[in-house]
């Protein structure tokens, strides 16, 4: 829906999805508090059941969950035809349930961000686990656009005054071109925008990917908003993401990085994301869309970090976002003044 992207503002910070809580309610204020647009919580270190795909695995036929969040797939009894059923009393979305019950009235009107594990990520994980390929993705498929429609409606209904932007996560896309890739790129492209369709029910879509993946391809799914890392590898595909920021997309920049040492200040995140703009804008890109049409976020997701060192890397980014307002315009933004 264009109407959620245009109420954003350039720049605007937002999550990636887990962060490091343990406490639900820490978690749930930590967001509100700490994101222009507030993410769902998912919180991995509470419960092994929040980690990515074990949240999306919730409830699926021959699935079991062990201790600290491992897996067990029965091969032989998944089935894409039966039922997935999302229970919101369940470990695997306490994050979740939570900003439920204690956010409505702190975020309403305002954008709220979830991400999801997207259907070739768990397609891949079930893979891998020994299912056979044509299996592993129809399963992974019914799971995802099951819990998506479940949780969606459930956020609609707690939030009605709250646009939804659904971001789906597709990490293990990264690998997307490799010839042992199982499946070829037009049809992961179209198993991820069936499951964007639903996603739009509630809102605008995105996806995420928190590696240097193959964009174009990744660009082919459909999604209005792309999470990306704001690395010098994609001023190779300047030319991609200018005309998808011609044709209306977002582009959620993963400005501060998350490997290595965090930096005190954001001054280094700010100049080498001012640098990679600069560049984008020789390559072709418009600066005035870059600017306009940006969101903010860490690299990835939070959980490895303490509370404290996340809410380091919130406030780096929250700088990065008042630089980008308080520029005079997009002429001075590229050059980095």
């Amino acid at each position: 829906m264009e109407e959620v992207l245009n109420s954003v503002t350039p720049g605007a910070t937002t999550g990636v999805g887990s962060l490091p809580h343990r406490s639900i309610a820490a978690a749930v204020e930590f967001t509100i508090s700490h994101f222009d647009l507030p993410v769902v919580p998912r919180l991995p270190r509470r419960s092994g059941a929040e980690s990515l795909a074990n949240q999306a695995l919730h409830g699926v036929a021959g699935v079991e969950m062990g201790p600290y969040g491992t897996l067990a797939v029965d091969v032989g009894r998944l089935d894409p035809d039966a039922p997935v059923v999302t229970d919101l009393r369940s470990d695997a979305f306490g994050g979740f349930r939570g900003f439920v019950e204690l956010a409505p009235e702190r975020v309403a009107g305002r954008t709220i961000k979830w991400q999801f594990v997207g259907p070739v990520t768990l397609g891949l994980t079930l893979a891998r686990a020994g299912a056979p390929a044509e299996v592993a993705f129809k399963v992974a498929a019914t799971a995802v656009g099951s819990h998506v429609e479940a949780l969606g409606t459930a956020l609609s209904e707690a939030m009605p005054g709250s646009s939804q932007l659904v971001v789906f996560d597709e990490p293990l896309m990264v690998d997307l071109m490799a010839n042992d890739f199982p499946l070829p790129p037009d049809e992961a492209a179209d198993l991820l925008s069936s499951a964007m369709v639903v996603g739009q029910r509630f809102g605008a879509v995105g996806l995420h990917c928190c590696f240097d993946a193959d964009w174009p391809s990744l660009l082919e799914a459909g999604p209005q908003v792309l999470s990306l890392p704001a690395t010098d590898a994609v001023v190779g595909v300047a030319g991609h993401l200018d005309r998808f920021m011609e044709a209306g997309g977002r582009i959620a920049w993963g400005a501060v990085s998350t490997e290595g040492p965090i930096g005190v200040t954001a001054s280094r995140s700010w100049h080498a994301l001012s640098s990679l703009w600069c560049d984008l804008v020789k390559r072709g890109c418009d600066p005035g869309q870059l600017r306009a049409q940006s969101l903010l976020s860490p690299h990835r997701g939070l959980a490895s970090y303490s509370p404290a060192v996340a809410e380091d890397i919130c406030l780096s980014l929250r700088d990065i976002s008042r630089r980008v307002a308080d520029q005079a315009s997009a002429a001075k933004l590229v050059l980095g003044a």
